[in-house]
């Protein structure tokens, strides 16, 4: 034998032999107990009622010690400042932020324009909000600022109130850009306004959670869809077409409409400019991701892109090619947004405000799960709130944050917000010295970097095989959510979407999986019949289990289901043998009725034979005595009978059981309703409860409970549900003692002790 052998026969050699003794292991493994029902449990553990926080008392304790963690909580940066280690984290997030700042530069010029606005308004956008999120965030990694698909959802509502044909001077038919745009401003900013106060009043009141209703697929098709919308809303800037602005269902498909119609009208210059900043981007992004792990930094391919074309555009003048336009230096000042337009704006701010919440969260946590430390959704709901509160008073549009730019921070070394505040300070030197510069940047080079970082998103319709592979229900809402946001446009999808989610939502509650247990051999454990070929029936004892809980949608539908699996028409023969019990109690009272009159006769006649005898004629013979005497008798005895008779009518309504009916008989005596996915007890949930106790008694079957969670318990005991018929003791901690006790204790008679030591 090789000595390259050895090694591998011993390994198995030992494999085996654990395995072998894993196995006499489960052999010998025995578990003995008593039979617990919920009174011997709760007697067992000592149970007692749940000691309330009252956590609203403290939220009017005013104390020192109080302020102070008021204060760190929700201004989060004097917790990890103070002690940031500067000499470990300094250099990363320096770099990191200089990086990130490289990239908020185009997409924030580029964002704007999507938003519907002037260009230096996605630099303001850059700036304010991320110094804010800086001070009052909890992740450390993501990038705040502009985003494509909240600029297309800032855009639809600018372009949608305040459009082109609001602005034509009668003059020569032409748009006045100045007004339009200054409008547009004020929507923006009145939007960001609403938006910060909707998401900090949510994080105020601990409503975090409200985003977990958006699930993962009702996002990523919102996400692709907006995608979408953004990529056929840049086409007219990539050639050159000066469409007319829609808003409102199907706005989208005439925008592409108009798009292929006016193909013919392609400024040359104008395409060529875009594809050619379009495939100097897309080489560097494959450039950076080939030379990752050699680069300290990516390659700034955007900010080099946006650099030579401008210097192209400044040195040979691109004939027929709009560019940016003016970009004033310095900052603006605050302007208080105008209370009149919120009326019109409450139902696309709210859900802006969900959205851009949705996706900060949902990074956060990815980051957040990967570094080791905790996102405090509330918080993070008070920060975005914040920063869009007071960027909308300085004329910023709403924000969120951003895939690329959070990779990139967190891939060039970001440890802290720390870069976040970095970036913004790069851009506020932009803003008050630099902007200016890229006032000759032609506009189809920034359609190209948005359609270029549009790549991540339209990269999520390879969802649609992934889910059709694991679940199709999540496929369905992905399908409906993208489909409803194409059509509809970007607001009226989104309700779309969570209307129809939610509809899921109840229809998989009200058509759970009801399934009839068994037992697996050898063990107490027990599984549904139907999927397991091994899982047999306890004989005599049905067990019943749903897959969800039960309560006033599907109670009914709970009810039906569990009479329809036992096999037996419950309804069908609780009525017949109602109404053969009122048949025999018709019955019982014509025969007391008829006896009644049968006793009148009887003893009418035994006096007239008295009578008779009485009043004869006096030399009567002695025979003749003797005969009267004889018919008296046999009248008292006639009367003895129909009084037995009438004892064993009145015995008839104790002969009531379905076999002395003459009914079928159910083919076990006891049900076990398994009330483990229980997780919450309702009024018609209880009715519904005891209605099962009555119907099944009525036909001879027990009914216990097993499995019941310690709140259902409490609410089932709130709710006055255990009386003198059904008590603590029909309800058990398991479905195997349930099944014990129900063969131990049979309606129709004992049970071969054969059986009970088996289980």
């Amino acid at each position: 034998m090789g000595l390259s052998e050895a090694p591998g026969q011993r390994d198995t050699q030992a494999l085996l032999s654990t395995t072998q003794t894993m196995e006499l292991r489960r052999r010998d493994y025995h578990v003995e107990r008593p039979l617990l029902n919920q009174e011997q449990l709760e007697e067992l553990g000592n149970r007692g009622s749940a000691t309330g926080t009252w956590q609203w008392r403290n939220w009017f304790r005013c104390s020192r010690a109080r302020a102070y963690a008021l204060l760190l909580q929700y201004l989060p940066v004097l917790t990890w400042l103070p002690q940031y280690p500067v000499r470990e984290w300094l250099l990363g997030d320096l770099l990191s932020g200089l990086s990130v700042a490289i990239m908020q530069l185009p997409q924030g010029l580029a964002y704007a324009l999507l938003a519907g606005l002037p260009p230096v308004f996605g630099l303001y956008s850059s700036f304010y909000p991320v110094f804010i999120y800086f001070l009052f965030g909890t992740s450390r990694h993501i990038s705040v600022g502009t985003f494509a698909v909240m600029s297309v959802m800032v855009g639809s509502v600018t372009e949608s109130l305040a459009p082109d044909e609001d602005f034509l001077q009668a003059s020569n038919s032409t748009v006045d850009v100045a007004a339009r745009d200054a409008r547009r401003v004020q929507l923006a900013s009145a939007l960001s306004v609403l938006v910060g106060l909707f998401q900090v009043g949510l994080g105020l009141v601990h409503f975090g959670f409200v985003v977990t209703y958006l699930s993962e697929p009702l996002v990523r098709g919102y996400t692709t869809a907006a995608s979408v919308q953004v990529f056929i809303s840049q086409l007219k800037y990539v050639f050159g077409l000066h469409l007319s602005s829609r808003s409102g269902p199907l706005s989208l498909i005439y925008t592409a409409l108009e798009v292929c119609w006016n193909l013919p009208k392609t400024v040359v210059n104008t395409l060529v400019t875009a594809v050619v900043a379009g495939l100097v981007l897309v080489l560097v992004k494959l450039l950076n991701n080939k030379l990752q792990k050699h680069l300290p930094v990516p390659l700034p391919g955007e900010l080099l892109t946006l650099i030579g074309a401008t210097g192209i555009s400044y040195g040979i003048g691109l004939n027929e090619v709009d560019v940016v336009g003016r970009i004033p230096a310095g900052l603006v000042p605050p302007v208080a947004p105008s209370p009149q337009l919120f009326a019109r704006l409450v139902g696309n701010a709210f859900a802006i405000a969900v959205v851009g919440f949705a996706i900060a969260i949902s990074l956060g946590k990815i980051f957040a799960l990967r570094h080791g430390y905790r996102v405090d959704s509330n918080q993070e709901l008070v920060a975005l709130g914040l920063s869009n509160f007071i960027g909308g008073i300085f004329q910023c549009f709403p924000v969120s944050c951003s895939m690329s730019r959070s990779l990139v921070q967190e891939s060039t070394g970001g440890n802290t917000q720390v870069a976040g505040a970095i970036s913004s300070l790069f851009i506020l030197i932009i803003i008050l010295k630099l902007g200016e510069l890229f006032q000759d940047l032609p506009k189809a080079v920034l359609a190209a970097v948005i359609i270029v970082n549009l790549k991540g998103m339209l990269m999520q319709f390879t969802d649609l095989c992934s889910l059709w592979k694991t679940n199709r229900v999540d496929l369905l809402i992905w399908l409906v959510t993208f489909v409803a946001t194409i059509l509809l446009n970007l607001d009226l999808g989104l309700a779309v979407a969570i209307a129809f989610s939610m509809l899921l939502v109840v229809v998989r509650i009200q058509l759970p999986h009801y399934s009839v247990l068994g037992q697996m051999p050898d063990t107490d454990v027990y599984r549904d019949v139907a999927e397991y070929s091994e899982a047999r029936e306890v004989p005599g004892v049905k067990i019943f289990r749903s897959s969800t809980t039960m309560f006033f949608a599907n109670a009914e539908l709970y009810g039906d289901a569990l009479k329809q699996r036992c096999g037996v028409d419950v309804d069908r023969l609780i009525s017949q043998k109602k109404k053969l019990l009122r048949r025999q109690e018709l019955k019982l009272k014509r025969l007391q009725k008829g006896n009644k009159l049968v006793k009148k006769a009887v003893v009418s006649k035994g006096a007239s034979i008295s009578i008779n005898v009485n009043t004869g004629i006096t030399n009567i013979e002695s025979n003749d005595v003797e005969g009267s005497n004889v018919k008296q008798v046999s009248a008292e005895n006639e009367l003895e009978d129909i009084a037995a008779g009438d004892q064993e009518d009145a015995k008839a309504p104790a002969m009531s059981s379905l076999k002395a009916l003459g009914l079928p008989q159910p083919d076990f005596h006891s049900l076990i309703l398994d009330l483990g996915t229980l997780s919450f007890v309702d009024t018609v949930c209880l009715k519904s409860l005891k209605n099962i106790f009555r119907d099944f008694r009525e036909i001879e079957v027990e009914v216990y409970m097993a499995a019941c969670h310690s709140p259902v318990v409490s609410q089932l005991e709130a709710g006055h549900f255990f009386d003198a018929s059904i008590t603590k003791q029909h309800l058990f901690a398991s479905v195997h003692d349930a099944v014990i006790f129900a063969l131990q204790h049979p309606r129709s008679g004992p049970v071969s002790p054969a059986l009970v030591t088996k289980l």
